[in-house]
C-alpha cells in the first residue's frame, strides 16, 4: 500500500463529483447492470463505512471489489470463511523465527485497503469477530500490540441468503458497524448476454478480463475524497429528518427491534455520500430518503407476525418513509 500525506487537502465540488463518476464509469466496464448497487457501494467508499453484500453465488460479488479496487489504484485482499477459520488467518499472528531468536509479526489480510470478506456468515462468531476492531478502530491488535492500518480501510463482506444449512448468523453488534447492506439480485436478461459476450469473447477463462479496467485513481485520492465528502453541507432540518426516521423504527408496529443511533449516524454520513454522487454538494431529503433502505434493512428485526406473513425489511421501511414527513426544500 501507499503512503499517504498525514493531512491530505480534501477533494471537493465538481473535482469531487467528476472523479465519483471515473471510478463509476471504469467499474461498469466489468460489473455490467445494476447500476444502483455499485452506487451504493460508492457511496459507503465515500462515507468511509463498510459493506454487507448479500446475493445468492455467481452474480459478480467478487468481480465488483475487484474491479473497484483496479479502478481505484488501492490493495485488494480476499479472505474466505469457512467453519475452521481462526481469528489469526484474518489479522495476523506472531512467528518464532529461530534465527534471531525472536517473535516476528506476520500480518494477516486485514491488512489492505478493500477487504472482500466472502461468505462471513460460515465462520463462527469468534473469527467473525476478528473483524470488529478493524472494523471500527482501523486498528489490529496482535499479540498486545496496536498495528494501525493505512486509510483507506474498507470492508465488504458477502452472504447467501439461500444456504442457512452450516452458517452463523452475524450479531446485531456486528451488523450495525456496516453502513449499508446492498442486495444484489440477478441481472436483467440484456444486461447478463452483454455480460456473456464480454467474458467468453475469445478467451476460456470464465473471469472478466480486468486489464479493460484504468486506474483512474489512488489510495492518497480516496481519502481526499472522503474528506471531500464528510464537508458536505447538512442543513439542521435534514439532520432532524434523518434522526425521526430512525427513531420512528423503534415504535413502528411490527418491528421488534428498531435502529438505534448509529443509525442516524448511517443515515447522515450516506446521505452525504449521495448528495456527491448526485453531483451537490449539499444533502437533500431525497438524499436520505433514498439511502435509508440500504442503510436500516440490517439494523431492524421484524416481529414474528410479520415474517410469517412474508413481508421483508425492505416493505416495512418503504410504508415507514411514507408516513415520516419530510422537511420541505
Amino acid at each position: 500500500m501507499n503512503a499517504i500525506a498525514p493531512h491530505p487537502q480534501p477533494i471537493t465540488g465538481n473535482d469531487l463529483a467528476e472523479r465519483v463518476a471515473r471510478v463509476r464509469e471504469e467499474v461498469s466496464k466489468a460489473f455490467i447492470g445494476q447500476p444502483e448497487v455499485l452506487d451504493q457501494i460508492l457511496v459507503a467508499l465515500l462515507a468511509g463505512g463498510h459493506v454487507l453484500i448479500e446475493g445468492v453465488p455467481g452474480l459478480g460479488k467478487t468481480l465488483l471489489v475487484r474491479a473497484l479496487a483496479q479502478a481505484l489504484g488501492c490493495g485488494f485482499a480476499r479472505v474466505q470463511f469457512t467453519p475452521d477459520l481462526m481469528p489469526s488467518d484474518v489479522s495476523g499472528h506472531a512467528v518464532y523465527d529461530p534465527k534471531t531468536e525472536s517473535f516476528m509479526i506476520r500480518r494477516g489480510p486485514v491488512f489492505t485497503n478493500l477487504l472482500l470478506a466472502d461468505e462471513i456468515n460460515r465462520a463462527p462468531a469468534k473469527t467473525q469477530s476478528a473483524l470488529l476492531e478493524v472494523m471500527q478502530e482501523q486498528q489490529v491488535t496482535i499479540e498486545g500490540s496496536s498495528f494501525p492500518l493505512s486509510p483507506p480501510f474498507m470492508a465488504l463482506a458477502t452472504q447467501n441468503p439461500v444456504e442457512q444449512e452450516g452458517t452463523y448468523p452475524l450479531p446485531e453488534a456486528q451488523l450495525d458497524r456496516f453502513l449499508l447492506k446492498v442486495l444484489i439480485d440477478y441481472p436483467s436478461q440484456a444486461d447478463e448476454a452483454r455480460m456473456v459476450a464480454a467474458v467468453s469473447a475469445g478467451r476460456t477463462a470464465a473471469d472478466f478480463d480486468l486489464s479493460q479496467v484504468a486506474q483512474v485513481s489512488s489510495a492518497e485520492d480516496i481519502v481526499a475524497m472522503q474528506l471531500g465528502t464528510a464537508a458536505t453541507v447538512v442543513d439542521d432540518a435534514v439532520v432532524q429528518y434523518a434522526v425521526r426516521i430512525a427513531a420512528a423504527t423503534r415504535t413502528w408496529p411490527g418491528i421488534a427491534l428498531g435502529a438505534g443511533p448509529r443509525g442516524s449516524l448511517a443515515l447522515v454520513r450516506a446521505g452525504r455520500a449521495q448528495a456527491v454522487l448526485m453531483g451537490r454538494d449539499f444533502v437533500t431529503p431525497d438524499d436520505i430518503r433514498d439511502i435509508a433502505r440500504p442503510a436500516l434493512r440490517h439494523r431492524i428485526e421484524l416481529a414474528p407476525e410479520l415474517q410469517i406473513e412474508g413481508q421483508d425489511a425492505d416493505q416495512v421501511l418503504h410504508a415507514l418513509l411514507a408516513k415520516v414527513e419530510a422537511p420541505r426544500q
